[in-house]
């Protein structure tokens, strides 16, 4: 089983190929049914837009989805 540091990672190199810098969202990584969802929160209300969505397995790491908003 992969942890909360490790899905996190894992969603944080996919979705830098998209969106390159991360550093205007807040990061939540949620476990339920042995999967990860790792969602990127704009840190400011005010911006339009959002972040990748990633849908992790708890148990290979594999991502299962990833629906980017923008």
């Amino acid at each position: 089983m992969i942890s909360k540091e490790e899905a996190i990672g894992i969603a944080h190199e996919n979705a830098a190929k998209i969106y390159r810098d991360l550093s205007i969202y807040e990061v939540r990584a949620t476990l339920k049914d042995s999967k990860w969802y790792v969602d990127y929160i704009l840190k400011d209300p005010g911006m339009v837009g959002g972040g990748p969505h990633i849908v992790i397995s708890a148990e290979t790491g594999e991502i299962i989805s990833l629906k980017c908003e923008q």
